[in-house]
């Protein structure tokens, strides 16, 4: 799998040469565009909207913005830096998500929800076919998903690559159309929230912490925030972010904090669904693949 945030990723000539192709009319070629971008897509999506569904919505609404504006790309910028653009202002723009809408977007309330929420004991194994290590681990990127949606908008997104994609600064600051200087002292600042958070609450960062996924697991399960039938999480749970990420920035690694950063690179990097079947309808239609003069 290609890894678009790399720094190396800049010389990669694959999808010039794919454009090229597709414009002239090789439907192929369009279609490996799209398998080489849509999971990364995907999971910032995922991570900005926090349920999968509305996540591939909205991976599907931004694929569409690339491949209909696809003709427009010039070429006088990265193929990553054009497209992740479209991506950026789509999730920073995009309506109230229903994640948004049914989570907390501030710590405090966050957290009051989780101390209203009782200790239990894990319930007995016998009781679900799922593997309770399987449901703690939902609990936990559960939570650790609610915890970005404390953040606003675009702190939650320089968060994502920053933090969890491993952008540079250099990279960060180009996709998202602001300085370096800017990027850092963003990333800063919303590093800076979840760290505080994490550091006085979650008992993963310290031992010593009150919260525990496993104490608060049967009871998310009794009052249907996990669904041990529909896992939000888990279904297709292939890689870490970690695993996927090639890349790692030094200047992070060496951080105070790098232990909570660690946490959310530890996430599941999700499979996405098939978006050229989801998006046919919409390569198949006369005035798309008139644009793109389809030969196969």
């Amino acid at each position: 799998m290609i890894n678009p945030f790399a720094e190396k990723y800049i010389t990669d000539t694959k999808d010039e040469l794919l454009i090229q192709s597709a414009l002239q009319g090789n439907r192929k070629s369009l279609e490996e565009l799209i398998y080489r971008h849509q999971a990364w897509i995907y999971n910032i999506a995922l991570r900005m909207v926090f349920y999968p569904q509305e996540a591939e919505d909205v991976t599907q609404e931004v694929l569409i913005k690339i491949l209909t504006k696809l003709s427009t790309f010039r070429g006088e910028s990265s193929f990553r830096t054009w497209a992740y653009r479209i991506v950026v202002n789509h999730v920073l723009n995009m309506k109230k998500s229903l994640g948004e809408k049914k989570h907390f977007d501030n710590f405090n309330d966050y957290w009051r929800a989780i101390e209203n929420t009782p200790d239990m004991d894990l319930p007995n194994q016998n009781t679900y076919s799922v593997e309770m290590k399987t449901l703690v681990n939902e609990v936990k990127v559960s939570c650790i998903s609610g915890m970005l949606l404390c953040l606003d908008r675009e702190q939650r997104l320089i968060y994502i690559l920053g933090v969890i994609f491993q952008v540079t600064d250099a990279v960060g600051a180009e996709i998202m159309e602001i300085s370096r200087d800017n990027f850092r002292q963003k990333l800063s600042r919303s590093r800076k929230q979840i760290f505080n958070f994490m550091n006085d609450k979650c008992g993963l960062m310290n031992k010593n912490n009150p919260c525990r996924c496993e104490k608060k697991t049967k009871a998310l399960i009794d009052s249907g925030y996990v669904n041990p039938k529909n896992l939000l999480f888990n279904i297709n749970y292939v890689h870490s972010v970690e695993s996927v990420v090639e890349e790692k920035s030094k200047r992070l690694d060496e951080l105070l904090d790098e232990r909570s950063q660690k946490l959310f690179r530890e996430n599941p990097f999700q499979e996405p669904p098939d978006f050229v079947e989801a998006l046919k309808e919409v390569i198949d239609n006369k005035e798309f693949r008139d644009i793109f003069n389809f030969t196969n």
